[in-house]
């Protein structure tokens, strides 16, 4: 048996039991961030017109401007630039933010079944982008669908009402109940698919095939003009999510031993439930709903790196990425040459995967 220094406070960061344990911690990082880099490679020769890895390389070595130059490599230059070097920079950013928001909200809500999409915040978020989509023409000039920048807003809105009105009802006293928190998730998933439904009786057509990519989720339609819009947010969250590192450890234990460690629990809260509701709306209006992956990726790294939160995020942000981009890859490979909604493919994933956690973890509802 490895022995520790000597016992850790509680609700202090998650010591390693030796030099090992934190040896093996930054080797699934840098494994991680390999990884990404060979899958967003790999995504970037992937499609309808398949390109070799060394080749896509060398394009990217190259640069935008030399390859168009040349004759020879025009064609899989804009393959490659403005096709899918946007989608694959989305997939990555979104796949982040999504594990990074699980991981955010197990640690707040101390419990590894916690999930963006599964507990209501997702679909929130979806609920809000639709009514945009449906209704936001009476709002603007022109009867044309609504101007893009509107979204963003539109799915953080309703992904931060989602995520306030879930923890307003899962937390009395100073204590969240897991059973009320999962139960109020699926209330407020179903209030918001109602909700959607409704819309969705209402649209024309142009509107209900929106509406379907909200519902599927899919990350075809992404562009430069809509990852200079979400990229720099989505970005921000990532950055500012391991400064809460230090809190989320001490939350571990519950808030009063928290409090009592010198953290200030209100303002954490508050800016936990601010960065998930950003990083999930903005990636809900570019991608439309995209399940499991912050359920998932967190839950498979803790068993790798360990509960410390320092280590947690970071790496569940690389394996989030990682895992839309190779979800991606497979729906546009699976029924080619039309394409999976990445949505199908991320849900086939995961659902078994939570099954099996349900019925590992079966006393967590008596909790």
């Amino acid at each position: 048996m490895i022995a520790t220094s000597g016992p850790a406070l509680p609700g202090t960061a998650p010591r390693w039991r030796s030099s090992a344990g934190r040896i093996r911690g930054w080797i699934v990082l840098f494994a991680l961030a390999l990884l990404v880099l060979l899958t967003g490679l790999a995504s970037l020769g992937t499609g309808a017109v398949s390109l070799p890895l060394a080749r896509v390389a060398a394009i990217v070595l190259a640069g935008r401007e030399a390859v168009l130059g040349d004759p020879a490599l025009v064609r899989d230059g804009v393959i490659v630039f403005d096709i899918r070097l946007p989608r694959t920079l989305i997939g990555l950013l979104v796949g982040a933010t999504l594990a990074t928001g699980g991981a955010l909200l197990q640690g707040l809500f101390r419990n590894p079944l916690a999930d963006p999409a599964l507990v209501g915040v997702s679909s929130g978020a979806a609920l809000a982008a639709a009514v945009t989509i449906v209704l936001g023409h009476h709002f603007v000039s022109g009867s044309g669908p609504v101007p893009f920048t509107a979204l963003p807003i539109a799915a953080f809105v309703g992904g931060l009402g989602a995520t306030m009105l879930l923890y307003a009802i899962a937390t009395r006293r100073g204590r969240t109940s897991v059973a009320t928190m999962l139960l109020a998730g699926v209330a407020i998933s179903a209030l918001a698919g109602a909700g959607t439904g409704l819309l969705a009786f209402m649209s024309d057509d142009r509107q209900l095939r929106d509406l379907t990519f909200w519902t599927l989720g899919s990350v075809a339609g992404s562009t430069w003009s809509k990852f200079s819009m979400v990229g720099p947010v989505l970005l921000a969250v990532l950055v500012a999510a391991p400064f809460l590192s230090r809190a989320l450890n001490a939350l571990v234990l519950g808030e009063a031993e928290a409090f009592h460690l010198g953290i200030a629990v209100q303002r954490s809260k508050r800016l936990l439930i601010l960065l998930v509701a950003v990083g999930v709306g903005c990636s809900v209006a570019v991608t439309g709903l995209i399940s499991f992956v912050g359920l998932v990726v967190p839950h498979l790294i803790r068993l790798a790196v360990g509960p410390d939160h320092r280590l947690l995020l970071p790496a569940s942000a690389l394996g989030g990425a990682v895992l839309l981009v190779a979800s991606d890859m497979v729906a546009r490979v699976v029924v080619a040459p039309a394409e999976l909604p990445i949505g199908i493919v991320t849900a086939l994933i995961g659902a078994p995967y939570f099954l099996w956690l349900l019925l590992r973890r079966n006393t967590v509802l008596d909790a």
